[in-house]
């Protein structure tokens, strides 16, 4: 079973109805009403496997604070991150230029499972550290001119269950998952193009979250 926080698209002024519904699990469902799609598969790994994962992650990936340009300030933010691909790709977002790391065997493995869970091919990761509740994810799209138009990406969570909010950029209809220890979820088509997403910080999570976000970049 998954949970879905669903806002209604029929509200009175300022004030909007959120919906909390309950359905059977299927992938091939696109959690999108228009404009995208978003598929979800719940967890992949079951609870000691994705621990397994967990920890291996946590101890051998190459983490380092993330950077960002913001109203002309170079801020560095307490969230870690880690970026992998087939080669040393240039990536740009938050204005700051990033060249990836080869793959480790580790990544390879995950990104084969993801493969073969979204039938997409990736040829990078971007990986983010949440230590805890109060480090988060401002609105964004991951439109980036590096990465394929409507292309695919997948996300895989290890770690604290987190909400993962994703909002119409025009009707501002709002999706909301609570991603937990190895779910995995995937944006494709439109949706960069006509939705944003966060992960809003929150005071009652006080455990670490990784995120693994499998990516198709221009080659």
């Amino acid at each position: 079973m998954w949970t879905l926080y669903e806002d209604s698209l029929f509200k009175l002024e300022k004030q909007q109805q959120m919906i909390l519904f309950e359905e059977a699990m299927d992938s091939t469902k696109n959690c999108l009403p228009y404009d995208g799609a978003v598929h979800y598969w719940g967890k992949i790994f079951s609870g000691d496997i994705s621990q397994q994962y967990y920890s291996k992650l946590m101890d051998s990936i190459a983490w380092k604070n993330d950077e960002a340009i913001i109203f002309g300030k170079h801020i560095i933010t307490k969230r870690k991150v880690a970026w992998y691909a087939d080669k040393p790709y240039e990536y740009t977002y938050s204005k700051i230029n990033r060249t990836a790391l080869l793959w480790t065997p580790l990544l390879l493995e995950l990104k084969s499972i993801v493969e073969e869970k979204t039938q997409q091919v990736y040829n990078s990761c971007l990986l983010n550290l949440y230590h805890n509740g109060q480090e988060g994810m401002a609105w964004h799209s991951d439109d980036e001119r590096d990465l394929v138009s409507n292309g695919s990406i997948a996300s895989l969570t290890f770690g604290a269950k987190r909400k993962f909010a994703i909002k119409h950029k025009k009707t501002k209809h709002r999706i909301v998952f609570e991603l937990g220890h190895g779910d995995l979820l995937e944006m494709k088509n439109e949706t960069q193009s006509h939705w944003v997403h966060n992960i809003p910080t929150t005071k009652k999570v006080h455990t670490p979250r990784i995120n693994l976000t499998f990516r198709q970049m221009i080659k």
